[in-house]
Formats: structure tokens, C-alpha cells, sequence
């Protein structure tokens, strides 16, 4: 199979990625994190402060602050115990995380370079299973991780960096090659998060898509078979810090030449899986996305703003949502079957989608700056009971806070017929949202990378507007789980050379009966 059909059966036909007669082997199931052995560690405060407003910049971050942002990014959170009445009990225990993930199984890992006074300068990894920090090469890396980023990031005005790897078997021993489309959007919700947290913490944050892989790996210490770093976030507490501008006096670096300046490391992690299957095809697609040199900005086509017709909706102007984020992490809820339909008023629909938004403004190497809104992605959804809006499905304009409506009608069932298993009670879903993207998934302008770039984007928007519902007591199941052409036809996105990427039904909901408890302090 090349990576076109590939990347058309996955996006398409998902059930001809993998073999029918695949049986995920449950007794043999990786952990959802990796575990180092024999490598020094520092331990964090297990103290989460249950209040995590933000605040003023402490100008010298210290080690107690970058425990809480590591925590509240992508540390256990709570231990959730779930039965299940079908055929036979069966009984489902998770250790969860502030993030949604696909089957709960969080394939993304965290690495963090830090210049404190408190810790030995270096590269760590974030011990999710203990919270703390496990030491995998100490030293100064800021030339190093510059010319990794083309010359374009002042790493020396910044006190970390973090780096948001793949770990691919932690969800392909479940899902094959549809861990691939997974393994980009979970990335995006944990980059989500990490802006939010970073923000309410007081830090300045950047995202680089684009970076010399290789070298990457090289310091980390990561086999490329096992495991690829997806995005880059250094973090600083300087507003004037330089971004994303190239020093043009600096001579361009490979991923080879990098790779000869220092010894490879050969650290032994654990897996806990005795047999770990081959994933040729994700091989294939990491090494088309690879990158041996930083490219010239490209400044890639954005999606064409619709026009609005004359039939279009203006919400009510609302101010940004002041919540406590911390009690939103918490309560975060993917309901499932647990959906409750109640009418929800434009005030509230407003708020959500404003909330939502404002926060997807963020820095990036595609854009070089903060943009309100890339225009790379949109918002569809299909509405119903909601207060003072016929039912039918609709284009957001965030430009301009309005609704433009696509087509009348109740489409509850047409949602659920989309749906491939029957997750969701979509009669009790009144929002039922989509986001979309360009048919070529930003490949004119990045290759295969823009697939990933693409998805990344769609979680970073979906954990926005998780954050944002729960803030407003409501709650959202992510799903990509769905027939692509029938929810692409509900929104006319085909005449538009766009597709849906990710469905997230929302609303209110009557939480499953669970045994659940919080793993801090």
C-alpha cells in the first residue's frame, strides 16, 4: 500500500487499514507510560494546588511551578474503576489524565530541558507514574536545540524546553495503522492543555512543527522504531523573547552533523508487552514526514473565509469566560451514553464557541506570530433544541461570532447512522460538532507532515472547547469513529475541498456510575 491509498483508506475506509482477524491481546497491553531504570531522578511535589489561576510572570520559575505545569499537562490525575453489564461483568480500570485520549491509552510521552538553579541543567523525562523528573543526558543544549530548530527559536532566552514525542505501541497493540490518525490528535490535546496550563502559570509558549527529527532523537535518546517527537514547545517567562525569526548569519545544521557532536545514549526503559507487533506502514509515515533540513518559511494557502449569506445568525457578544481551571480539569467528562438532553440558550452556545476561539490564538512556526484564528481548520456543527435557533447544521464564523446556516433539519439519526459503533446516544446530543480541514491535509505546503500538523491543530481546537464546556458544566466526547462522506455531505464540505477530521459531540450529562478517585494531594 503506498502512503496515498494509505492516507485515503484511513481517512476513509478506516476498517481497511487493518487485518480483520487483528485481536488486541489485552493480557500482553503496553503501560501507558515509559518507565527508565537506573538513571537519576528528581522528585516533584505531589501537592497539586486545587486553584490554578493565572497569575504575574515569577521572573526565576522554580521547580515547585514546573511540577504543577507537568502535572496538570499530562500527569495521572485520577484512578477510574467502570463495569459493564453486557453478556458477562466485566470490570475496566484506568489511571486518566486532565487529556482525553482514543481507548484511554495515551501514546504521547513528555521530555523537558531545563536551565534551573535547583536541578542540574539537561534533558529529563517526565516519570508520569511517579511525577518526576528522570535525568537522561545533563549539560547546556541550547546551541544544540537552536540549530535543531533551524536557527530560528533564541533557546537561550528561555529557561525549558518541552518536546511532545509518539510512543507508537502504546496505542497500535489496539488500534494497527488507525493509530496513526490517533497518535496526531491526541498530540494536539496534550498541546492544548500545555498552552493553557503554561498560560495560567505565567510562561510564554511557542510551538515548532518543524524541526530536524533526527537530532531530536539523537538527544533524547529515542529509537526511531519506537518512538518520534511530533512538536517542540519551549517556554520562557520574557515577553520580548525572539520566536520565530532566522538568524540568517548562523549556517544551517543536518540532523547527521548534529548527531556526530555527542555520544548516543543507551538508557533500558520498560514496556511491559513480552511481544511487540511490526508497524511497517507508520514506519513509512514517519520516515515520509522526517525532516534532514529546517525549510524556508512557506507561507501555506489558508482556507478561503466563507461568505456569509444573508440568512447568517449573530450571536450575543459575550466577554471571555472567567472560570476556575483547575475545577474544569477536573471535571472534565467524555459522557458516551450518558448524554442528557437539555435546551441550551444562545448565551451559553455563545460563550462556549467564544471561549473556545480565543484561546486557539496561539504562537507557531506555521504562522511565525499569534493569529486569532489560522483559517487552516473549521467549525461545523449540528444543532438541536437549541433556544431561538431552528434546527439544522451550521459553519461557525469566528471572525465575525456568527452562524451561518448549511442545511434545516432535524439530523439526529443521520449522526448516528454516521456513527461506525454505537458509542454515543446522539438523540440526546444537542451540539454535535465538526472540525474540518483541507482535503490534502497542508501536504502542498509541508508533504506528509501537514497530515499530523492538521490533526495536531484539530486537538489542540477540540481541547479548547472541552475546557470551555466543562467550564460551562457540559460535557464532550471526542469521536473519530464516524463515516467521513456522510458527515462530510451533512456540511457540503466536498464543494469546499474540505473534510471532517474529528467529531465532538456535546451537552449536558448524567455521569456513568463509577468508582473514581484523585491521585493527589
Amino acid at each position: 500500500m503506498n502512503l496515498e491509498e494509505f492516507l485515503h483508506k484511513l481517512h476513509y475506509e478506516s476498517d481497511k487499514v487493518k487485518p480483520r482477524d487483528w485481536v488486541v491481546d489485552w493480557d500482553d497491553a503496553p503501560l501507558p507510560y515509559k518507565l527508565y531504570r537506573g538513571l537519576p531522578v528528581v522528585e516533584l511535589n505531589a501537592d497539586l494546588p486545587l486553584h490554578l489561576e493565572q497569575k504575574k510572570r515569577n521572573p526565576i520559575p522554580n521547580l515547585q511551578e514546573i511540577g504543577h505545569f507537568l502535572k496538570y499537562t499530562f500527569g495521572l490525575t485520577q484512578v477510574s474503576q467502570t463495569m459493564f453489564f453486557t453478556d458477562q461483568t466485566e470490570e475496566c480500570t484506568a489511571c486518566r489524565r486532565f487529556v482525553p485520549s482514543g481507548g484511554a491509552l495515551y501514546p504521547n510521552e513528555l521530555y523537558i530541558y531545563l536551565k534551573m538553579e535547583e536541578i542540574p541543567e539537561g534533558i529529563y523525562h517526565y516519570d508520569a507514574a511517579h511525577h518526576r523528573l528522570v535525568c537522561l543526558r545533563e549539560g547546556n543544549f541550547d546551541s544544540y536545540l537552536n540549530r535543531a530548530l533551524g536557527n530560528r527559536c533564541d533557546v537561550s532566552s528561555s529557561f525549558g524546553t518541552v518536546l511532545i514525542s509518539t510512543f507508537f505501541w502504546k496505542n497500535f497493540f489496539k488500534y494497527h495503522n488507525f493509530s496513526y490518525r490517533l497518535q496526531g490528535l491526541d498530540t494536539g490535546f496534550v498541546i492544548g492543555q500545555l498552552l493553557e496550563t503554561g498560560r495560567r502559570i505565567g510562561f510564554e509558549t511557542g510551538v515548532y512543527y518543524h524541526f530536524l527529527d533526527r537530532a531530536l532523537h539523537h538527544l533524547l535518546g529515542i529509537s526511531e522504531q519506537e518512538e518520534n517527537v511530533y512538536a517542540v514547545i519551549p517556554l520562557s517567562v520574557d515577553p520580548a523573547m525572539n520566536w520565530f525569526t532566522s538568524d540568517e548569519t548562523e549556517e544551517s545544521s543536518t540532523a547527521a552533523s548534529l548527531c556526530r557532536e555527542m555520544e548516543p545514549l543507551e538508557h533500558q526503559h520498560y514496556v511491559r508487552s513480552r511481544k511487540i507487533s511490526e508497524y511497517p506502514m507508520l514506519m513509512k509515515m514517519n520516515e515520509a514526514c522526517r525532516l534532514d533540513s529546517v525549510p524556508t518559511h512557506k507561507e501555506m494557502e489558508k482556507e478561503k473565509k466563507e461568505e456569509l449569506a444573508p440568512s447568517f445568525h449573530l450571536l450575543p457578544r459575550v466577554d471571555r469566560l472567567s472560570y476556575d481551571f483547575s475545577s474544569a480539569c477536573r471535571n472534565r467528562y467524555s459522557p458516551g451514553m450518558d448524554f442528557v438532553q437539555k435546551p441550551i440558550n444562545q448565551q451559553t452556545l455563545s460563550a462556549l464557541l467564544f471561549e473556545a476561539f480565543s484561546t486557539f490564538s496561539y504562537r507557531n512556526d506555521l504562522d511565525h506570530n499569534f493569529h486569532h484564528s489560522p483559517y487552516r481548520i473549521s467549525l461545523y456543527c449540528c444543532m438541536y433544541n437549541i433556544e431561538g435557533l431552528p434546527n439544522g447544521s451550521y459553519f461557525y464564523d469566528e471572525s465575525n461570532h456568527a452562524l451561518q446556516p448549511i442545511q434545516d433539519g432535524d439530523f439526529r439519526c443521520r449522526l448516528q447512522d454516521g456513527l461506525l459503533a454505537d458509542t454515543v446516544n446522539m438523540s440526546q446530543v444537542p451540539l454535535s460538532f465538526t472540525i474540518s480541514g483541507h482535503k490534502d491535509h497542508y501536504q502542498s505546503a509541508y508533504g506528509y507532515r501537514g497530515h499530523r500538523i492538521q490533526h495536531m491543530e484539530a486537538g489542540i481546537l477540540s481541547q479548547h472547547l472541552l475546557l470551555a464546556a466543562s467550564a460551562l458544566n457540559m460535557g464532550g466526547h471526542p469521536l473519530l469513529g464516524f463515516d467521513v462522506q456522510s458527515y462530510d455531505g451533512l456540511y457540503k464540505l466536498s464543494e469546499k475541498g474540505k473534510t471532517s477530521l474529528l467529531q465532538i459531540p456535546l451537552g449536558c450529562f448524567r455521569p456513568h456510575p463509577r468508582l473514581q478517585g484523585s491521585l493527589h494531594g
